[in-house]
């Protein structure tokens, strides 16, 4: 793996877990910890674009408050987060 895809990795670890709102750091932050090294390049760019969005916008989508935005309609992380069993994923091994 190439040295910019590591510090990408990194930057998106780091910017899941510190979005500005805790619920969403936790969602996003722990559906992070678990797939990051499993995601193809394709794939963590879309982590990219997908945390450019406003934190508040994401976690409104999670929870059903608000329709996922046209640009975010085809993200496979959004997708996945949908997915994501946050109890499951905190749970000991």
């Amino acid at each position: 793996m190439s040295k910019d895809r590591e510090l990408q990795k990194k930057r998106i670890l780091y910017q899941s877990w510190y979005r500005g709102c805790k619920e969403t750091d936790r969602i996003v932050g722990h559906f992070a910890k678990n797939y990051i090294n499993d995601l193809s390049d394709d794939e963590l760019d879309m982590f990219d674009e997908l945390l450019k969005e406003e934190d508040k916008l994401i976690y409104n989508c999670l929870v059903g408050i608000s329709e996922i935005p046209d640009n975010l309609k085809n993200n496979i992380i959004m997708q996945r987060l949908f997915e994501f069993d946050i109890a499951e994923a905190n749970k000991p091994k």
